[in-house]
């Protein structure tokens, strides 16, 4: 077999789609988004147990999942960078960087991971920001075709500070789809995408992208509203879902992941993925 990325987007997607839970938030070094990530060996013990395709971690905690004996778990995405702009106030200096600049994906090599995962950060007025990302991405990207690792790349388009106060995207599709075109043309082969403030406009990602989307979930909202969007952007074209607060600060992550893979894998509709999930 020639070496391709094909074996590990096989362990990642089945049917065409991808529930992918993130965990990977500490790399962040934001207080909040460790609510409900306190017992890591806990939370990755629950999530196995929920049966996702695919969880998202960083190098540090990973083993947690590798760990785990037999071959019916979900598979590794690996974050391998780590950046400021998510925390509440904005700092003197912007950055983002690789956590290994000279082997970027030996670690998710070392872990068996299916995929690695990099931000392409697009802030106000930030474009030493954006430069680094995509150096890193650059960086990223030989690496990964040199031993058949697939890249995700997660382009974010941010308001102002001042708009809302501290970390918050901006769905406008114009922004995101130019931002997710100049990802594809990077060489992603997966992207990891904000939803468009109205997800009828989400096919315009999907048709930019020409690659596997999976749609990021961002703060935690209402379950039920969460679910009714999730399949309103999956109807869009979308081939997953890449959500971590809304399930992991969840009481009931198994609920919400079965009730979450009933529309990725089964064309569920909001109200019937609210109906499974009451009755989990």
């Amino acid at each position: 077999m020639r070496l391709s990325t094909l074996a590990r987007m096989n362990r990642l997607f089945s049917d065409g789609g991808c529930l992918d839970v993130a965990i990977d938030h500490g790399v962040c070094n934001e207080p909040g988004f460790l609510i409900g990530l306190e017992d890591m060996p806990g939370v990755v013990s629950s999530l196995v147990d929920a049966k996702p395709d695919a969880i998202q971690m960083a190098y540090g905690q990973a083993d947690l999942l590798q760990a785990v004996p037999g071959k019916d778990k979900p598979a590794l995405v690996m974050r391998i960078d780590m950046g400021n702009p998510y925390n509440a106030q904005k700092h003197r200096v912007m950055w983002s960087m690789l956590q290994n600049h000279d082997e970027p994906i030996i670690g998710a090599l070392e872990m068996d991971a299916a995929c690695v995962v990099v931000n392409l950060f697009m802030l106000p007025d930030e474009p030493e920001l954006f430069r680094q990302c995509v150096e890193n991405i650059s960086r990223v990207r030989a690496s990964c075709a040199k031993y058949g690792m697939p890249l995700m790349i997660e382009p974010l388009v941010m308001l102002p500070n001042d708009v809302r106060g501290g970390y918050q995207v901006d769905g406008d599709a114009e922004k995101i789809v130019t931002l997710v075109r100049l990802a594809s043309e990077m060489g992603a082969d997966i992207i990891k995408a904000d939803p468009t403030d109205d997800p009828e406009d989400f096919h315009r990602v999907v048709e930019a992208a020409r690659v596997p989307v999976l749609v990021r979930g961002g703060g935690k909202e209402g379950l039920d509203s969460v679910l009714t969007k999730s399949a309103a952007l999956m109807a869009q074209g979308a081939s997953g879902l890449v959500y971590g607060r809304n399930i992991y600060q969840h009481a009931n992550p198994k609920a919400v992941v079965d009730a979450l893979m009933a529309i990725v894998h089964r064309g569920a509709s909001g109200a019937e993925a609210w109906d499974l999930y009451n009755a989990g």
